[in-house]
């Protein structure tokens, strides 16, 4: 008899405890993702990997609300209201000129921020170490990568004289002006070209390659070369131009992608979207250089172009593209 109330007292009990228990479930996280770009760029995809390495189930324990501008910067005001609306718990931004917009727009919600070549100089942070405010994030700057590009495209393209270099008029000149710098060092003539957003003047760019007899073009790891990588791909090759990209635009074409590999730098920012999920605080996380390289050689661009890439090339790259 004893034994019997004991066991309806604690089947009493455990039925108090379960309604409290359901009342209280664990807490999803709300991430804004956006990025200047459309989604056809695998940065987003990465994002989504690098979380779920971090133990992060898409409508288990976390939500992601992605938006891509697809160019139309104008828009960031909006996407960036609709994240209040939304209480996300972490904005995600890619690009300097994203970072800078939402920098402006949100100070009370936690901002991550990837694909920013010198955050320092795009004024997204005042110090690498010291970020402070509501920002934190991951930068793939390394000062010589210029000089890599180039070198590059000097040992693919005998007798390489001229390099036009193409990049975004939205962010500093501090990529634009190493690159220039570090040109010239290799002994190497340069025609710059800093195009404005929303529509950039790519014609009129190519042509003045064109009028100048221009050997090769540098794009920069910029936004709005990101933005219109396609049309800049296609442009190269109707004029036999043989062009650098950064490994992310490799889907555009091009004849060569070498550079930081953005899909690295974004697996590497999951971490600090999982350390402020977890309640730590942005501008005391010291923004991370991530400097993960990646050689891809286009051999379809190559033959379409009428280019041979030397075989010393080839063996280092890490894809081959036929």
């Amino acid at each position: 008899m004893f034994n019997r109330v004991i066991t309806v007292v604690i089947l009493a009990f455990g039925a108090l405890l379960a309604p409290a228990e359901a009342q209280h479930p664990a807490k999803i996280a709300r991430v804004g993702f956006l990025a200047p770009q459309g989604r056809s760029l695998p940065l987003f995809d990465a994002f989504r990997q690098g979380l779920a390495e971090h133990g992060y189930v898409e409508g288990r324990n976390v939500v992601i609300e992605p938006r891509f501008a697809e160019g139309q910067y104008e828009r960031f005001p909006d996407f960036f209201a609709e994240f209040v609306r939304l209480k996300v718990d972490v904005i995600v931004v890619t690009g300097a000129v994203t970072a800078r917009a939402a920098k402006k727009a949100v100070t009370d919600i936690p901002i991550v921020f990837a694909v920013v070549v010198d955050p320092v100089a795009d004024n997204v942070v005042p110090s690498l170490e010291r970020p402070g405010g509501n920002l934190t994030g991951v930068t793939s700057f390394d000062p010589q990568q210029a000089k890599k590009q180039l070198q590059l495209l000097k040992e693919a393209i005998p007798g390489l004289k001229r390099v036009a270099i193409l990049g975004d008029q939205g962010v500093s000149e501090a990529l634009m002006k190493a690159s220039e710098g570090q040109a010239k060092e290799i002994g190497l003539q340069t025609q710059r070209f800093r195009l404005a957003a929303p529509d950039p003047d790519l014609e009129g760019a190519f042509a003045a390659m064109k009028k100048e007899h221009t050997d090769a073009l540098l794009v920069l790891e910029e936004p709005l070369m990101g933005v219109h990588a396609k049309k800049i791909a296609e442009l190269a090759a109707k004029d036999r131009l043989p062009t650098l990209f950064p490994p992310s635009r490799v889907a555009a074409g091009g004849l060569i992608a070498y550079g930081t590999s953005q899909v690295e730098a974004i697996r590497r920012m999951t971490a600090y979207v999982d350390k402020v999920l977890k309640g730590a605080k942005p501008g005391e996380l010291s923004v991370e250089t991530v400097t993960s390289y990646e050689l891809i050689v286009n051999l379809k661009t190559a033959q379409e172009i009428g280019v041979t890439i030397p075989p010393e090339v080839l063996k280092r790259a890490d894809r081959v593209i036929q």
